[in-house]
């Protein structure tokens, strides 16, 4: 619900557009950062494991694909704050302070919290993954030995690595629910009460 009363230069700046463009810009860039680093990480993580374990390439992708939701909230985010600036008219500018401070602030929350997700999905990810396909390669190298005399071989039987992979994935899961907080608040700031700048209306 909008507030409307009038409004003068004190009020609706002709730079308060920028705090918003600002917050938009903040939130897709830090987001993508988060994504990005997650992605990396995790990347790195699972191109290792696969060298070794490529059967547990397919269901080590979920700190992959976390790592990349983050980087959609800021784009949510980022579409719905530049779509709610408004352009100047003849009378003046429309766009108050009271709606850019609160654009700006919903852009960094949501994007730094997503930067702080992006991190710890990727740390936690490389970890994870590669944990996961040590152990698997441990557990088919024990079984190998004890039946043929060797550790060679494709890893079929992964063993008791999967309890390792659904605490992994527990993690991730926490790691990830960092960047929705932060685009849960975001959405809240962008939908709650702004105030348009209305010239003549005492």
């Amino acid at each position: 619900m909008a507030n409307e009363s009038g409004s003068g230069f004190e009020d609706c700046p002709s730079w308060a557009p920028a705090l918003g463009f600002l917050g938009a810009g903040a939130c897709i860039i830090l987001a993508n950062w988060g994504a990005a680093w997650g992605t990396w990480k995790s990347g790195i993580g699972l191109c290792q494991m696969g060298v070794n374990h490529p059967n547990g390439i397919i269901k080590n992708l979920v700190a992959i694909i976390m790592a990349g939701v983050l980087g959609i909230y800021g784009l949510i985010v980022a579409i719905i704050i530049s779509g709610g600036v408004t352009s100047p008219t003849a009378d003046g500018n429309m766009y108050s302070q009271f709606t850019g401070w609160a654009h700006l602030a919903a852009g960094l929350c949501c994007g730094f919290s997503c930067l702080a997700a992006g991190a710890a999905t990727g740390v936690a990810g490389e970890v994870g993954i590669k944990a996961t396909g040590l152990r698997a390669e441990l557990n088919h190298a024990k079984s190998s030995r004890g039946m043929m005399g060797t550790g060679g071989g494709e890893i079929t039987d992964e063993g008791d690595a999967g309890r390792l992979y659904i605490g992994s994935v527990t993690i991730l899961s926490f790691s990830g629910a960092i960047g929705l907080y932060g685009f849960i608040i975001a959405l809240i700031i962008t939908s709650s009460d702004h105030y348009d700048c209305q010239y003549g209306n005492q």
